[in-house]
């Protein structure tokens, strides 16, 4: 996977600690506020806090400070900027359970070179756990270690554990044979969040599908998955910088056939 010769892990390590620290200040305290509600389809909850717009507006100004040349496209902010080389934030992936004080959600940074994703974060402050994806690989670390991360092949399908964020997308996309699907996995998880992704990447969950996401919701993921070995692609089988309905799965062979479930039933 290609790399920019100017870029390496640690500048993504820079901008994780200062987004972290950003987030920490407003988890789980009594001064964090929702600032904006924006409902989305099938969601009539988004919430946007000022721990969102903080994290964010750190993380521009560090990249801008740095390579004031490269363009930015965040969830708070929009776009700035007009380069092929383009920094993608989330600045909290997981609002919903930051405000429930749940530790799943995390900062997400990924770096796009000619509209492709070619590196990665996700980092989850309060645990101390980060997922990233360079040149060199797909790797996590914590307090347990610093490991290369590396998916569950050769899996059948009725063997594979499955994820979806929630079910209330389910209902509103017929078209999408999600049901049929759950119907034969060995089992279907709610509501991990950008976890579930990063926790395929490390061989625990076999298939993770989203119904409509973002580019920021993905971008940063997806080399994190292609590099441990996995597949990402939107429902017709593209790549899915651009996001909508994404499916990740761990082995390339599993992806083809949940790819045929999905779209025929």
């Amino acid at each position: 996977m290609s790399q920019h010769p100017l870029i390496d892990s640690f500048f993504l390590h820079e901008l994780a600690n200062i987004a972290g620290k950003a987030s920490l200040e407003h988890y789980r305290t009594h001064e964090l506020t929702v600032l904006e509600n924006k409902p989305k389809a099938d969601y009539q909850f988004d919430p946007v806090t000022q721990a969102d717009r903080l994290a964010e507006k750190l993380m521009r100004e560090h990249i801008t400070k740095i390579y004031p040349e490269h363009s930015i496209i965040g969830e708070e902010y929009g776009v700035t900027g007009d380069s092929p080389i383009q920094w993608v934030l989330d600045p909290i992936d997981g609002t919903r359970p930051f405000l429930c004080g749940l530790p799943l959600w995390a900062n997400l940074i990924g770096l796009t070179i000619d509209g492709k994703a070619t590196m990665g974060m996700m980092s989850q402050p309060y645990i101390g756990e980060r997922f990233w994806a360079d040149h060199s690989g797909s790797w996590t670390s914590s307090h347990h270690g610093h490991f290369q991360l590396q998916t569950r092949k050769n899996i059948p399908l009725d063997q594979a554990i499955l994820h979806t964020n929630s079910p209330e997308p389910i209902d509103s996309h017929k078209n999408i044979h999600f049901t049929a699907l759950t119907k034969i996995v060995l089992m279907t998880r709610y509501g991990g969040e950008c976890y579930a992704m990063a926790m395929l990447a490390a061989g625990r969950i076999d298939i993770c599908f989203d119904f409509a996401l973002e580019p920021y919701d993905i971008v940063p993921l997806i080399p994190i998955i292609e590099q441990a070995g996995g597949r990402v692609t939107t429902l017709d089988g593209n790549r899915a910088e651009k996001g909508g309905a994404v499916l990740a799965t761990g082995c390339p062979i599993l992806h083809e056939q949940v790819l045929d479930i999905l779209n025929h039933g």
